[in-house]
């Protein structure tokens, strides 16, 4: 499968959908990562770093949503960048698509197969990929 890793393009957004860890994992398991160019810079991982761990650079966000099959990304994808992407695409990434119908029609009228991180449930019920967040969330809450 092609994965892809587009660079976040939420203002103040600097995570990244994976890290060269987990390019790794996939690549030696068969898949193809490609990565654009300066995904991770803000948060000091470079494009360098991406090869080394078996991903191919795209010098564009639209060259990476064009060329990847499954589309991993942290935040919700933007109206430029649904309107990149195809049917038959499968994103995988926080949606919050309750409060955002706009979002939800456009990503059914692409044909896109959405999986929110935040719905992700474990056998025992829990949500194990949005625990982290909601801990991260607590923490700072405070500050």
């Amino acid at each position: 499968m092609r994965i892809g890793v587009p660079k976040e393009v939420k203002v103040h957004e600097y995570r990244v959908g994976l890290v060269p860890g987990s390019v790794r994992e996939l690549a030696a398991n068969g898949h193809e990562i490609v990565v654009e160019t300066g995904a991770a810079a803000r948060i000091g991982i470079s494009d360098e770093d991406y090869i080394r761990a078996g991903a191919r650079i795209l010098p564009r966000g639209d060259d990476v949503l064009a060329a990847a099959d499954l589309i991993v990304k942290v935040k919700e994808p933007q109206a430029h960048e649904i309107a990149a992407m195809r049917a038959g695409q499968t994103l995988f990434t926080y949606l919050h698509l309750a409060p955002d119908r706009a979002q939800t029609l456009a990503l059914m009228g692409q044909g896109v197969t959405a999986i929110a991180y935040e719905t992700v449930t474990s056998p025992a019920g829990r949500l194990p990929l949005l625990a982290p967040m909601s801990e991260v969330a607590g923490r700072m809450a405070v500050q």
